[in-house]
């Protein structure tokens, strides 16, 4: 697909928004153990937060690696999927408005012009990260819960399957639950979505007009691959203390605020970074995959909508 000329009109807007949902999902498919790591990684000293202070319970997990091989030992090769369902169905609706949209918010942010300055960029990504996570909560809610949950010990699991983690969690914590931690997520999102689609968006741009490079797989790869690691250095505190709030039991933290405030006083700052390596060989895989997939999957629907007008 890489050799496919480009298409006499820019792809469409539904293009964009099935072709980044897709895309993404791909992307998890790829990536999803990675992400389960990061998670068990994040949430590592959560039990620590909440006992007396000097008796802290030894750490389970050691590194990126470690991480998998103990959960491969300890709960089998399923546990790094667990919550692949909730997984996709966010990619599918979270993906498809914070990606597939950018470029539609940021055409209406510009009123058309070619000139798009870093601001519009960034405003346009926060937007669509926002939106995003008001359509798509739920679903990250109940995917961090399963990464979290221990297939070792029957009494620590939460949830026996999707819709009855969605179900519960509505009928325990009521409809809010679902939605719990959106105000932590909705900042992760707009920090992650601006740095990602701007520094992709940046490093592109620069790679075309600087380099031999063209609009091709080399281009899309490095730029991905930029996005991924400015991404993860500066969500990464934001992003672990989403994941410890959405996790948490009822009532453990009184706020985000209280959590991250936990979090520093028991666990000290470098807690906030908890997960970076996973997060950022999950980050900066799942640019290069997601990215890449995007630009091809783009080409692809618009030659197949230009050899048959009814399929888009």
């Amino acid at each position: 697909m890489v050799g496919f000329g480009p298409a006499d009109v820019p792809p469409s807007a539904a293009v964009k928004f099935v072709g980044a949902g897709t895309a993404a999902c791909i992307a998890d498919l790829l990536t999803f153990p990675l992400d389960t790591a990061k998670v068990r990684l994040q949430i590592q000293g959560e039990s620590a937060a909440s006992a007396p202070i000097g008796r802290a319970p030894t750490s389970v997990y050691r590194g990126v690696f470690g991480t998998i091989i103990t959960m491969v030992r300890t709960e089998g090769p399923l546990s790094l999927y667990s919550g692949l369902v909730a997984g996709l169905q966010r990619q599918m609706s979270f993906a498809s408005v914070r990606i597939g949209l950018y470029d539609s918010v940021k055409q209406f942010y510009t009123r058309g012009s070619d000139h798009v300055s870093i601001g519009t960029r960034l405003l346009a990504g926060g937007t669509t990260g926002a939106m995003a996570v008001a359509l798509a909560q739920p679903t990250d809610v109940v995917k961090v819960r399963f990464q979290a949950q221990t297939r070792s010990n029957e009494h620590a699991k939460r949830y026996c399957g999707t819709i009855d983690a969605y179900k519960t969690i509505a009928k325990e914590e009521g409809v809010r639950g679902l939605w719990k931690g959106t105000g932590p997520n909705i900042a992760r999102s707009a920090i992650v979505n601006c740095t990602e689609l701007v520094t992709y968006d940046f490093i592109k741009d620069m790679l075309l007009k600087s380099t031999p490079l063209t609009d091709n797989l080399p281009c899309h790869f490095v730029s991905a691959f930029g996005a991924g690691l400015c991404t993860t250095v500066i969500a990464s505190p934001v992003d672990v203390v989403k994941t410890r709030y959405m996790n948490s039991a009822l009532g453990q933290y009184s706020s985000v605020l209280n959590c991250a405030a936990v979090m520093m006083t028991k666990e000290g700052p470098f807690a906030f970074y908890k997960g970076f390596m996973p997060s950022f060989l999950r980050l900066g895989s799942w640019n290069v995959v997601m990215f890449v997939t995007y630009e091809q999957l783009k080409r692809a629907m618009m030659a197949a909508n230009h050899n048959s007008p009814i399929l888009v």
